[in-house]
């Protein structure tokens, strides 16, 4: 943090902001590396998960087989496979709708933003022409 003040603006008023504390409150700061690759990740998982699970329960009863040595029978692989297709599908819908959200959230900031640097036209009265 700098311990210099000379790029805000002092505000005139008990309650005015200075421009740097209107800036973070306008435009909040963007997400660490970490929390980015986590965001990528919830949507790269069930993607792939999806892709991969395949349609016929006794190919997944045999991959679960090969895997962990557990044997399944085809009407648990088939009740195994609806849930993950039903929790995968629920988590992207999680996940678009929170994008949605966020982009939602930021396009109407962005407007508010706008509107309020709309210049005003000002009038003079006769008595301020003189």
């Amino acid at each position: 943090m700098n311990g210099h003040r000379c790029c805000e603006v002092a505000a005139s008023g008990p309650g005015l902001q200075t421009t740097g504390e209107r800036h973070r409150a306008d435009y909040p700061a963007a997400p660490a590396f970490a929390r980015r690759c986590l965001d990528i990740a919830g949507w790269i998982v069930p993607s792939a998960i999806l892709a991969l699970l395949p349609k016929c329960p006794a190919c997944l009863a045999a991959y679960i087989a090969l895997g962990t040595g557990v044997g399944l029978s085809v009407s648990t692989a088939t009740y195994l496979r609806i849930l993950m297709v039903l929790l995968c599908a629920g988590s992207l819908i999680s996940l678009a709708t929170g994008m949605a959200m966020r982009l939602t959230r930021f396009v109407e900031t962005a407007l508010r933003n706008e509107t309020s640097k709309v210049a005003v036209p000002v009038t003079f009265s006769d008595s301020q022409k003189n």
